[in-house]
């Protein structure tokens, strides 16, 4: 702790310099603010990125941003600078409605944008920009070169042609459908298919449409379609129509390269009449609305039907033609065949006759032998059948001996054991009766 009073330096000792003097760090932020007051008093123009911004939440609010810079040295090194800016509420409400109106869309994170600001620096806040304009042609021409070089990556990988060569079914019924299911663009759609002659099996996939999350939803809805590809003829991205910066997502490289690569053919109608986005160019075909697209389904589902009703007469009347030169051919034919039917029935009678009359004396001459063959059978027969009689005979009479034998061999058994059953029920009866004598005598001694 220093003293509170000076000491006198001792005799032959060299004397301490006096401490420096403190600053207050108001006072040395004060400094700094009029330093870079006067260095920097003028504006300056700045490219930057918007990194993060908070929009004015009520009327007389401000808008506050954080800017960023970030490119690569020769060197690949990373330089990254960063910075906050405020757009006061009263400049807001002029530049945000300009910007828009020139540029198509609303000031977003990760916008780059050429703006015209002020250095200022306070002593509880820092330093911060003070946001005096906005170009918006710099970032017209900045999302025109994105765009373009999303396209020269999509053509270097062939993207923007494959989907065309994927063949699209004559009649497309079966339809994956990507988008939202509250967006009255799909309503539309599902009511014009419905007010179609045909039929559509529609199957939804839903996805965000708009915001910076709808490239990742579609891609992901894709991603559900996949595995399921067999299941359909094509797949229909719809969404109503918006402003540029709602159809900013469709020109997504990422979104642009899933649906170029895609193995069904895929169908667009994102609800835009003047500019195309590259996922309208990397599609199969593209469509301003969903109400087109569903017409363009049901128009080629007519034109089939107008072609196979085509083909249908054409076929009738060939098939007519056809069935007259082959009912006079037939005609022709049945009397030709009519003609050699009689002819060669006739030949086959006359040869019939011939061979009547010369069989006839062949055939009583067999007669004759099959005659004569049948007398020595029926002989023969007759012989046979008197012998069977006479042993047949024989063999019934041996049988009836026997048999009388035998009967007489169990009459006579039987007898025997009719006699003895019956000698022993009358013994069996005589003792009763002896035994009930017996109880009657003792009963009358009592």
């Amino acid at each position: 702790m220093p003293p509170l009073y000076n000491r006198r330096s001792e005799p032959g000792l060299p004397a301490t310099p006096p401490p420096p003097m403190a600053l207050p760090l108001a006072e040395l932020l004060l400094r700094v603010k009029q330093t870079l007051t006067e260095r920097f008093a003028d504006s300056y123009w700045v490219v930057a990125e918007i990194a993060d911004l908070t929009l004015p939440r009520f009327a007389g609010a401000h808008c506050y941003l954080t800017l960023t810079d970030q490119h690569q040295t020769g060197r690949g090194a990373q330089l990254k600078a960063q910075a906050r800016a405020t757009i006061w509420s009263q400049r807001y409400q002029q530049l945000a409605p300009a910007f828009a109106e020139h540029t198509g869309q609303e000031l977003r994170p990760g916008l780059k944008i050429m703006l015209r600001v002020q250095v200022k620096f306070h002593e509880q806040y820092g330093l911060s920009l003070d946001v005096l304009a906005l170009d918006p042609t710099y970032t017209v021409g900045e999302l025109a070169r994105q765009r373009l070089e999303t396209i020269r990556k999509l053509e270097e990988k062939g993207l923007l042609e494959r989907q065309r060569a994927l063949p699209l079914p004559l009649a497309p019924q079966r339809l994956a459908i990507i988008s939202s299911p509250t967006a009255a663009g799909f309503q539309d759609f599902v009511r014009q298919l419905e007010e179609s002659a045909y039929a559509f099996s529609l199957a939804l996939f839903p996805a965000a449409m708009q915001g910076d999350d709808a490239p990742a939803s579609i891609r992901t809805a894709l991603d559900a379609i996949r595995p399921h590809r067999q299941q359909f003829d094509a797949v229909v991205i719809i969404r109503g129509g918006g402003s540029k910066t709602d159809l900013l997502a469709f020109d997504d490289y990422g979104l642009a390269a899933a649906i170029g690569a895609f193995p069904l053919a895929v169908l667009t109608g994102i609800g835009h009449e003047r500019d195309e986005a590259v996922v309208d160019m990397a599609a199969h075909l593209a469509l301003k609305t969903p109400t087109a697209v569903a017409a363009f389904l049901s128009d080629r589902l007519a034109r089939l039907d107008a072609v196979f009703e085509g083909y249908g007469a054409r076929v009738q009347e060939l098939a007519q033609q056809s069935l007259y030169a082959a009912a006079a051919h037939l005609d022709r034919l049945g009397r030709r065949t009519h003609q050699a039917a009689q002819s060669c029935l006739h030949d086959h009678h006359s040869a019939l006759r011939q061979r009547v009359r010369a069989t006839a004396p062949l055939a009583r001459q067999r007669l004759r032998q099959q005659e004569l063959l049948l007398s020595q059978q029926r002989q023969a027969l007759q012989r046979a059948a008197h012998h069977a009689a006479e042993g047949q005979h024989r063999h019934l009479r041996r049988l009836g001996q026997l048999l009388a034998r035998r009967f007489r061999y169990l009459h006579r058994r039987r007898r025997e054991q009719v006699l003895t059953r019956r000698f022993q029920l009358q013994l069996a009866a005589e003792r009763l009766l002896h035994r009930a004598e017996i109880r009657l005598l003792e009963m009358a001694r009592k």
